[in-house]
């Protein structure tokens, strides 16, 4: 049997490269938190196939397509947020764990 992670986070970008160094920045903290986590990342053109077979828990959507956010919200039942822009910058995994964990918190 498979031990699927307590909580897995989605993260969409316009072609998944950029968001790559933030997932692996993600997971060190998370590691370093002692949070169970699956985090990946996956082009905008990918992200309904991966949503069917991932079940994420949130979606965090990079600052360079924000623009889907509404299309998202209004298909999915799970929370759908915007990188913070700085955060996504500054690749600050630290930073963008902690919100999509609080997002997850608020939605349960």
């Amino acid at each position: 049997m498979i031990k699927m992670a307590e909580k897995t986070i989605m993260l969409v970008c316009a072609a998944g490269m950029s968001t790559s160094l933030l997932v692996s920045k993600m997971q060190k903290a998370a590691q370093a938190k002692n949070v169970d986590a699956e985090i990946f990342a996956t082009a905008a053109s990918d992200a309904d196939n991966e949503l069917d077979k991932r079940h994420p828990d949130v979606l965090m959507l990079g600052p360079q397509v924000r623009y889907m956010l509404k299309n998202f919200q209004t298909r999915l039942d799970i929370p759908v947020e915007v990188i913070n822009m700085q955060d996504y910058g500054m690749m600050n995994g630290e930073k963008v764990l902690n919100e999509a964990l609080q997002t997850i918190e608020k939605a349960n």
